[in-house]
């Protein structure tokens, strides 16, 4: 934990899978960043592999090494003494032993999500990087996007007094992705829903709540219940989309379309944390914190507080004298305007964009726009490189990676055992009660 290894003049990168989002973005994106070298590039398929060494001689940099041929062609790349960095955007099977090898060679390992798929993976993870002394990092962009750091600048500022619950989500309708035959992520996550029945995608709602909370730094996960609706609705869209014979009719779905998990925190805080990447109905996730002063929650954004800040109360009452003379100017006719209060939500977002904003997004909003999922992966990107250049601790650490991962093989134990609740494991071994808070970085 806080973790400071030697600063790093030039970064020096390997990438193992360079698909959509190996290749596409992290790619793009590191060669973006002053003081990064990309040194070498690993694929099993060979366009995808083309395409992202496309990617770094496009801007000028010499073509990195290219590695292929087979499921362990990895390794080859890892006896190579000048990477230090090892990016990994592989199917989920690969993740832990792939990060586990790149710091036994000697590389720090960014994992994409989930880090790991069970608790023994998780374990590794964290006895590896203890003992290498190397940084494993879970590659969870959210943490960086711009309405949770702000969501994060908040509570930090003390905005909704002590925390007491937390909502996460990952809902997105993917089915679409049981297209994907043989390349791309529907080719290997279609599977999945095969294999587990439980919240197969836990982080990219978890990690900014548990951050808000400082879980592992000051307060850790405790315990985990969980249920599943039916699984129907994969079944449903592969009777209506493909052939009866087609395989993907062949499969029998069991991972329930809705997982709903509780987390309890040693703290005494609960977090619900939800998975559906199956039903038709809008993307969210969630990003509710709720405090003993109010209540932030995302999708769409929305504000509710007891005790308003002066500077957004002179707002309210600014637009409150404006309305009420309106009105009366219309012979008292309409909606009488009232002063905002937490019985509504307030979801004019803009002034609290003002109050707000992360420090990190008024630094490099402009920059990071375009850069993939709302500018949130140009963030994460130049904070890792910025943290390696200049001998800084990296946002998130093993135990994070491990603790948010494990409610996705703990959620499947709470779902077979009848939602009985199952224990998270101290991955910081006691050392979450010392942890320092994730700060407010400029």
């Amino acid at each position: 934990m806080g973790l400071v290894v030697p600063k790093m003049d030039v970064v020096r990168v390997g990438f193992i899978g360079v698909g959509v989002r190996g290749g596409d973005y992290h790619v793009k994106n590191f060669i973006k960043m002053e003081g990064v070298e990309v040194k070498a590039i690993c694929d099993t398929d060979q366009q995808s592999l083309d395409k992202a060494i496309g990617h770094v001689v496009k801007q000028g940099f010499p073509a990195p090494e290219k590695y292929t041929g087979s499921d362990l062609a990895y390794k080859k790349m890892l006896e190579r003494q000048d990477i230090d960095v090892v990016i990994i955007s592989t199917p989920w099977k690969w993740h832990a032993p792939m990060a586990v090898d790149a710091m036994e060679s000697g590389k720090h390992a960014l994992i994409e999500v989930p880090a790991a798929t069970t608790i023994e993976e998780c374990w590794q993870l964290v006895d590896t990087a203890e003992r290498t002394q190397k940084n494993c990092m879970m590659l969870e962009n959210v943490n960086y996007g711009r309405d949770e750091l702000m969501a994060l600048n908040m509570v930090r500022q003390g905005l909704f007094g002590d925390l007491l619950h937390g909502e996460a989500a990952y809902i997105h309708e993917l089915r679409w992705q049981m297209k994907e035959i043989d390349r791309k992520t529907g080719s290997w996550r279609t599977q999945r829903h095969a294999m587990h029945n439980g919240n197969l995608y836990p982080t990219h709602g978890l990690g900014p709540v548990a951050q808000y909370m400082n879980i592992n730094r000051g307060d850790r996960l405790d315990y985990i219940t969980s249920m599943s609706s039916p699984a129907m609705g994969r079944q449903q869209y592969a009777q209506r989309e493909f052939p009866a014979d087609h395989a993907r009719n062949k499969m029998k779905y069991i991972a329930g379309d809705m997982n709903t998990s509780i987390i309890k925190t040693v703290k005494g805080r609960s977090i619900m944390v939800q998975h559906d990447t199956t039903t038709p109905r809008p993307y969210s996730r969630h990003n509710l914190i709720q405090g003993t002063n109010g209540v932030f929650a995302g999708f769409p954004n929305r504000i509710a507080l007891e005790n308003i800040p002066d500077k957004i109360k002179a707002i309210y009452d600014q637009q409150h004298e404006e309305a009420l003379a309106l009105w009366k100017a219309n012979g008292k006719k309409g909606y009488k305007p009232y002063h905002q209060n937490y019985h509504s939500w307030d979801t004019d977002m803009e002034k609290w964009y003002q109050a707000y904003e992360h420090p990190l997004w008024k630094r490099l909003g402009d920059a990071a726009k375009g850069a993939g999922h709302g500018g949130m992966d140009f963030i994460m990107t130049h904070r890792i490189v910025s943290c390696l250049r200049n001998g800084e601790p990296l946002d998130q650490d093993v135990y994070d990676a491990a603790a948010w991962s494990s409610v996705f093989p703990l959620s499947m134990d709470s779902v077979a055992d009848r939602s009985n609740s199952k224990t998270i494991p101290d991955f910081t071994r006691g050392a979450w009660k010392t942890g320092k808070p994730l700060g407010i970085v400029t």
